[in-house]
């Protein structure tokens, strides 16, 4: 019986992860073991740092995840983020492009509001 002072559960918002396309995962478990390490226990870290010509840039590594990170997997490769850097990121999907004017790490990040010129560094 209800009494009208029961208070319904919310669900807690989580911030929306970050997603590796396949191509993506692919280069990363191909650069991993060029390397000798295990895509098992090294993840890709993806982090927001300060500068560039808009403000903020990216910043990639393979790291192991801590405590605090937000940990997500795309395509059997580990995404890690800290807590700081997925108030940029969320929703954010990495791709590996190649072209003529070169290769590398793409992030198609949703909450970015302009880029430079060169495209390396953007704002929020």
């Amino acid at each position: 019986m209800a009494t009208g002072t029961e208070q319904q559960a919310t669900p807690t918002a989580q911030p929306a992860s970050i997603t590796l396309t396949e191509v993506a995962a692919q280069k990363v478990r191909d650069i991993l073991q060029t390397e000798g390490q295990n895509v098992e226990e090294v993840a890709l870290r993806l982090k927001v740092v300060g500068g560039g010509c808009s403000g903020y840039s990216y910043e990639l590594a393979f790291d192991a995840p801590n405590e605090q990170d937000q940990v997500s997997e795309s395509h059997g490769v580990k995404v890690v983020v800290d807590p700081r850097s997925l108030l940029f990121l969320a929703g954010s999907q990495v791709d590996y492009v190649e072209s003529m004017m070169g290769s590398g790490f793409k992030v198609e990040n949703p909450n970015i509001t302009g880029t430079c010129g060169c495209g390396h560094s953007f704002k929020v």
